[in-house]
């Protein structure tokens, strides 16, 4: 069944759950979203790292351009609600990130994120105030015609500023500015991650990273989404990493035993979609 774009965001919005967690994977191709579609996932999100990855380029490295029609093509190409990883809008100025918004609602996507970090020249979190402003100017493009789901994300965890404190009060920022999910890539602990939960009145996504609990825990926490990230795109990596080194240094090919579950997937993954 193929859904208008109206209903995507609908289906996507309503899939936000406190308690109830969407589990939400981060296909970097067309390949790998029909793969997780076919898995019986009920919506996806773009991974910037992972699509970086497959162009031989760095997180950061991929211009608005190539990234919106990544997602657009990955919307395109299942019958599941598809949000984008956005990085910080492509601007630092408001104006700029609300375009970017604007062009990923044409790109059919259901929603996005923005980050409050900029990896340009001169790399910064943004001050709660001007970054607080970028996701107003987001979250009124985002509700533009049919609507997306607007993510907004407070960096600090990931880059070098694990101040629990400041990122609270930067989420109830976002959420005021009009952000519909909320989400502090990096945190781990779970009592960091109650704390945010119950400091919000939005949904909140967490990011699984090595250490962290299980779903199930992070349900019981109150969490209403649960992503990947570059993970899976990393594993893929690795494992293609390894099957090489067999090749190369032992001349064996052990690596060819996983090849038939792949294929025997894909060709259903294809098929179906």
């Amino acid at each position: 069944m193929t859904y208008a774009p109206a209903d995507m965001t609908a289906r996507f919005r309503a899939l936000h759950v406190p308690g109830t967690p969407l589990v939400m994977p981060n296909p970097y191709d067309e390949g790998t979203a029909k793969v997780f579609a076919t898995l019986g996932f009920a919506a996806l999100a773009t991974t910037s790292s992972g699509f970086a990855a497959t162009l031989g380029a760095a997180d950061g490295g991929v211009h608005a351009a190539d990234a919106l029609q990544h997602a657009a093509a990955i919307a395109g190409c299942v019958d599941v609600p598809v949000s984008a990883d956005l990085e910080d809008g492509y601007g630092d100025d408001p104006e700029r990130v609300a375009a970017t918004v604007s062009d990923a609602l044409a790109a059919g996507l259901a929603g996005c994120s923005i980050e409050d970090y900029s990896a340009g020249l001169d790399p910064e979190i943004h001050p709660i105030g001007p970054a607080a402003e970028r996701v107003a100017a987001a979250a009124e493009a985002a509700q533009e015609g049919r609507g997306l789901v607007l993510t907004a994300r407070a960096e600090n965890f990931i880059r070098g500023n694990p101040d629990l404190a400041d990122t609270i009060t930067r989420l109830q920022a976002y959420q005021e500015a009009g952000a519909e999910v909320l989400y502090a890539p990096g945190l781990i602990d779970i009592a960091d991650i109650r704390s945010v939960v119950s400091s919000v009145d939005r949904p909140v996504n967490v990011l699984l990273l090595p250490g962290m609990a299980p779903v199930a825990e992070l349900a019981e926490a109150g969490v209403a989404r649960v992503s990947v990230g570059g993970a899976f795109s990393g594993i893929a990596f690795g494992a293609v990493s390894r099957a090489a080194r067999e090749l190369l240094e032992h001349g064996t090919t052990g690596f060819l035993d996983h090849a038939g579950e792949a294929r025997e997937l894909t060709t259903r993954a294809f098929r179906l979609h």
